[in-house]
């Protein structure tokens, strides 16, 4: 593996926009050009491809992030706190996660923000600013990985690693519209991983492709993926749908209508989970915290989470009440308001609990088998405000825990599955599968991916105004036009089209694009570098809006510039000679 320093890395990725703030109309504070996301940039290089015949690297091609909570040698790892920063040595050795996926082909370009010290699932970080949800930046990203989230959506990445223990990886995909993948626990290796809880703490990551969070479950997950095999049931938890805001149609009629489409109606089945787990889970009753509570009615889902925040807990103080008593750290107050008020547990509360946990998987196998996926709502609603009251609140607490505590608790494999927007937020379901199945899991995710995304395709097309489908068709009309006048070289009549179409769908990045194309054929390049930025902005992987912009930059004497977007194609595509050739002679003329 090799490291370059953090300047030069940015110069090669073309994301050197320290200082330039996009201004959302949302909120009055700026957002910044990495949405907050990282809290150190580096770069860790994978070794050479092997020569031929030997097949290339599985992840060539793809960079990633890294949560502030994996070891990379060299740097300290901040835990989303600066006096835990300022009082730990660096690291002598990369964790072995973060190893796996270099040598497998990924380059990793930084690390990025978590909660104080990984231990809320808001995604807020007093200390480091908060990352910028993506979709909806007057809310919480959610946490407690948000900025590796974050750079998913942003597309500043092709994929990043958390860590998952009570939803730090759930909750951010939930909010921000991105898939996420909690592995089984235990399947992944925790080496160069600081602690939050160790009886949840699951090594998993983001990506918004389901594609590419299959080949990284080929490198990390141990053992070979074997021959795909369709679920045989795919269980609606109806119970846990009762949980959400968003009404249940928008969430199940997608997967229902997918699942009937690739499998057969057999396959469905609905379940009252609930029950089923108060019947199979003995160990339960004998710890129901809901009459504490002043609730008379016994409920497994909240004595579930009431559990998972205790231990949690128990084992936060446990592996880091001594340096927060010696160190007395500045700390979130509603993080310090938890993690300072140590849960007095017993011997004989810790061995119920284990045995909870051990009921709760066996239950859970026995349910799903090999062959059988479990559908529950991710998250109970459209994310909160950034600062909101109800962060604060039991009451949110106990409901999210209700929904992210049956992966945490048994130990099964969850995936994050996002299904467009509802009211302007995002949506998503989870797909769950029995502890030791993840393959399956993500076999079965790349299976439906396609089936749900036409489904979701109707859905919005059933939903669309007239008026709405015909101005994205009169936009395509428009760009046609704009493309025939382009080719017979009629510069001007094209940039009318071109502006047609984006005066009727502002947020394609072709009709941007296509603009700066007809504008530097006339030598306004200011305009053709201001469409091509726009385009970007819509599109960060448009390998022809970094050439055209780098382009419009070399003729406006902006060489250093230009040459960041010709090097950051050839990240896009390394065999794009233009961009090569145009990196190479700036480079050789004005550095």
């Amino acid at each position: 593996m090799t490291f370059a320093s953090a300047p030069n890395l940015w110069v090669l990725l073309g994301l050197s926009l320290a200082g330039i703030l996009l201004m959302t109309k949302k909120l009055k504070k700026a957002v910044k050009a990495d949405f907050g996301a990282f809290v150190e940039k580096l770069q860790i290089l994978p070794p050479p491809q092997p020569a031929p015949p030997k097949a290339p690297h599985p992840l060539t091609g793809l960079t990633f992030a890294v949560s502030d909570l994996f070891d990379i040698n060299g740097f300290v790892t901040g835990f989303g706190n600066p006096d835990w920063q300022r009082t730990h040595e660096a690291a002598s050795q990369t964790s072995a996660v973060v190893s796996a996926l270099v040598d497998g082909g990924a380059t990793c370009v930084g690390k990025t923000v978590v909660d104080d010290m990984s231990f809320g699932i808001s995604g807020e970080n007093r200390h480091y600013g908060t990352p910028t949800n993506v979709v909806a930046p007057a809310r919480i990203p959610g946490g407690s990985c948000s900025g590796a989230a974050v750079a998913v959506a942003a597309k500043l990445v092709d994929f990043s690693l958390g860590v998952d223990t009570v939803g730090g990886i759930r909750q951010p995909a939930g909010y921000g519209g991105v898939f996420g993948f909690r592995p089984s626990y235990g399947a992944v290796s925790h080496l160069g991983v600081i602690p939050v809880s160790t009886s949840f703490d699951t090594v998993g990551w983001f990506a918004t492709d389901p594609s590419i969070l299959h080949r990284v479950g080929q490198v990390l997950l141990q053992g070979s993926f074997t021959g795909q095999r369709n679920p045989r049931n795919v269980i609606i938890a109806d119970d846990f749908f009762q949980l959400s805001k968003v009404p249940i149609n928008r969430l199940t009629q997608v997967v229902i209508r997918s699942t009937e489409n690739l499998f057969g109606k057999q396959v469905l089945k609905h379940e009252i989970l609930s029950d089923y787990i108060a019947s199979r889970v003995p160990s339960l009753k004998t710890l129901d915290y809901n009459k504490s509570n002043g609730d008379a009615k016994f409920s497994s889902l909240k004595s579930l989470a009431n559990i998972m925040h205790l231990l949690r807990r128990h084992e936060f103080s446990h592996n880091h009440s001594d340096w927060i008593n010696t160190v007395k750290p500045t700390l979130d107050p509603l993080i310090s308001a938890q993690v300072q008020e140590r849960p007095e547990l017993s011997d004989k509360d810790i061995e119920s609990f284990i045995a909870v946990k051990n009921e709760l998987r066996a239950a859970l196998n026995a349910l799903l088998k090999d062959d059988g996926v479990l559908v529950i709502p991710t998250v109970s609603s459209s994310p909160p405000k950034l600062g909101a009251k109800e962060l604060s609140s039991q009451d949110y607490l106990l409901t999210e825990f209700s929904l992210t505590a049956l992966a945490s608790v048994s130990g099964c494999c969850q995936v994050v599955v996002p299904l467009g927007l509802y009211d302007n937020y995002p949506v998503s379901v989870s797909l769950l599968a029995k502890h030791g199945s993840d393959r399956f899991l993500l076999d079965t995710l790349q299976t439906m991916h396609a089936s749900l995304l036409q489904k979701l395709a109707d859905e919005a097309g059933k939903s669309k105004s007239p008026n709405d489908i015909s101005k994205e068709a009169a936009a395509e009309t428009a760009k046609e036009k704009g493309n025939a006048a382009f080719k017979v070289k009629n510069w001007p009549k094209a940039i009318v089209f071109y502006t047609e179409a984006i005066k009727l769908n502002s947020n394609t990045a072709t009709y941007f694009n296509n603009r700066a194309a007809a504008y530097l054929e006339l030598r306004s390049f200011k305009l053709a570098e201001e469409d091509c930025t726009k385009a970007i902005n819509l599109d960060k992987k448009n390998v022809k809006a970094y050439l055209r912009r780098g382009t419009a930059r070399e003729m406006l004497g902006f060489y250093k510039e230009a040459i960041e977007d010709f090097r950051y194609a050839l990240v896009l595509e390394p065999t794009n000679k233009r961009a090569a050739m145009s990196a190479d002679r700036l480079t050789k003329w004005f550095l």
